[in-house]
């Protein structure tokens, strides 16, 4: 797959940069800095590359053999006890999008925002379908990260696309936004919104791939504006989200609302749950980490401190 003529590597031996822009199985889009996009392959068998990754590759044929993968700034993935899966790489953000119709899992918001706080990427949240009666009640069970400093952006992205645009465009510019969510909070209508040519590209990418409707199941890249300064990153829905990644101790340092009160508990080892004289329980009596916050807690740490079966 080619837009543009690919370049040849260097006559002085240097591999070409590029960033991964889709991918599938073991083949992968590359773009180039001028913009060009190429089918690649990894060298080897197996491939861990992943949407904003960046490679260094050289053209081989039609397409190009990736040499080698550049230090990543981060990566945000979710892993449960079978396998672990990526979303994307070298993000500067995560939008995730939740409305009140169908109700959204508060511990499925809750897993997405600790996952990005243990990448070290900041998060904000896209309450959509304002228009409905549901969002009252969705904006309560909002409250609490709207007091932890979440930012927490109100859309109505089919009722009223244009304000939805002057909302999102000041927080996406510039930045490589990756948007998180479940079947049916609207993540397609965003980015159908926000990238008019999105369909295009899926059916190129799709056809280079050899994938069919791959945009299902891997992350795709689109940029927002010519000038390729800011992106949008569409990926897959998720009824799932495992964090088998993290140490069930480090768990509370990774949900602000808890970490605030840590420090102040009898035992250096306390794990909040049943300790006497734990000072996040003690913050929960005095109505500072609300009770849905705090379950959400006890039930993840329960999670993470189960023996793996494999």
């Amino acid at each position: 797959m080619r837009t543009a003529p690919a370049p040849a590597a260097a006559s002085d031996g240097t591999l070409d940069l590029g960033r991964v822009v889709a991918a599938h199985g073991r083949h992968v889009v590359v773009e180039t800095p001028e913009g060009a996009r190429v089918l690649c392959h990894p060298r080897g068998k197996k491939s861990e590359l992943v949407v904003g990754d960046r490679v260094r590759w050289q053209a081989a044929g039609d397409g190009g053999v990736i040499e080698h993968l550049e230090p990543r700034r981060n990566l945000l993935f979710r892993q449960d006890e079978w396998r672990s899966k990526s979303f994307a790489a070298n993000l500067d953000q995560v939008l995730v999008l939740v409305a009140g119709e169908p109700m959204f899992s508060e511990s499925q918001l809750a897993r997405a925002l600790i996952a990005a706080q243990d990448a070290g990427i900041a998060a904000l949240v896209g309450l959509n379908k304002t228009d409905l009666p549901a969002a009252a009640a969705a904006r309560e069970r909002l409250a609490p990260y709207r007091a932890m400093g979440v930012p927490v952006l109100e859309l109505a992205l089919k009722a009223a696309p244009d304000a939805a645009r002057t909302t999102l465009a000041p927080r996406l510019a510039g930045r490589t936004t990756l948007v998180l969510g479940p079947s049916g909070m609207g993540k397609s209508t965003l980015i159908n919104l926000l990238v008019p040519q999105a369909a295009a590209q899926v059916g190129e990418i799709s056809q280079a791939l050899n994938a069919g409707r791959h945009t299902t199941t891997t992350t795709t890249w689109y940029w927002l504006d010519e000038a390729r300064s800011g992106a949008l990153l569409d990926s897959p829905g998720f009824q799932e989200f495992g964090l088998r990644q993290i140490a069930p101790e480090r768990l509370a340092t990774l949900m602000p609302d808890l970490a605030g009160a840590l420090g102040h508990c009898r035992f250096h080892n306390c794990s909040h749950r049943h300790e006497p004289g734990c000072g996040v329980r003690a913050a929960a009596g005095r109505g500072e980490i609300g009770p849905t916050r705090l379950r959400i807690y006890e039930q993840l740490y329960e999670e993470l401190a189960a023996p793996q079966r494999w």
